[in-house]
């Protein structure tokens, strides 16, 4: 114990001897990692996943860093820069949606596509669509694709490329439609494809009350930045997902903020 006490108390003299402007500069670098990491993964399956691995890492560093340097603290020292390696490979596994999906966006960005005249039409015929489909209770689900692409979802569905307009999408949900149970993709202001499938979310990551098109809605929002629009067929309820979360119940002027917010500081639509 006296020997534990003895380590405490050296290593925090060794901390008072460093200089401080570097420590802070140290720290400020770390954070702002941290940050861009925890932002690029807000919303999504691996965040919790990684607090939660950063505080139990964290907390076996610092106690193994308190411990005496001596021959027999130095097993777990040991030790614990084996597990680190085995560590790695579990991060590469446990985030293997995260890791593509940012190889995805850093291969697949485009900063400059196109004018805002072609993305208030196709916010206008979004906003009109949902409102005809949330009265007369019709499903729908629409994702707007944004940076990372979803060239996997469009082969699943049927390719169209036609422009997109409230008519187009409400015969597209008409029930007894052939491709009403699906999703539709909009990419580059067009209507890419019918009839897609989107990856469904976690059921832990979505209240039971919600149906099937709400977990594909936010799996998709999880595996993407895309924002996806969905319209329950049971209430009527009109949502949108992005970044991970979902959004209840938007009013028609909501909806319309909201997809304006979301899309038009990125400039995704090609004119």
């Amino acid at each position: 114990m006296y020997e534990l006490l003895d380590g405490i108390t050296t290593y925090f003299r060794r901390v008072a001897t460093y200089n401080p402007l570097v420590v802070a500069i140290q720290l400020l670098l770390i954070g702002i990692v941290v940050w861009l990491i925890m932002r690029f993964l807000r919303g999504t399956r691996g965040a919790r996943l990684l607090k939660g691995a950063a505080l139990l890492l964290g907390a076996v560093y610092v106690g193994i860093r308190l411990l005496p340097k001596n021959d027999e603290w130095k097993r777990i020292e040991f030790l614990y820069g084996h597990f680190l390696i085995f560590g790695l490979l579990a991060v590469v596994v446990a985030f293997q949606p995260e890791l593509r999906r940012a190889l995805i966006q850093i291969g697949q960005a485009r900063l400059f596509r196109g004018a805002q005249g072609r993305l208030g039409e196709v916010v206008d015929a979004l906003c009109e669509a949902s409102a005809y489909l949330s009265r007369n209770k019709i499903g729908a689900l629409v994702a707007v694709e944004r940076s990372v692409g979803l060239g996997s979802v469009i082969e699943s569905g049927t390719p169209l490329y036609s422009v997109v307009t409230a008519p187009l999408l409400n015969t597209i949900f008409y029930p007894g439609s052939a491709l009403h149970d699906m999703g539709v993709v909009i990419r580059e202001g067009r209507l890419a494809a019918a009839g897609c499938q989107f990856p469904l979310a976690e059921s832990g990551d979505v209240d039971p009350s919600l149906g099937s098109r709400h977990r594909a809605a936010l799996g998709l929002a999880q595996d993407s930045d895309a924002v996806v629009l969905v319209v329950s067929e049971e209430t009527g309820r009109v949502s949108l997902a992005c970044e991970g979360q979902l959004y209840l119940g938007l009013s028609p002027e909501g909806l319309h903020e909201m997809l304006m917010g979301l899309l038009a500081p990125r400039r995704i639509l090609k004119a």
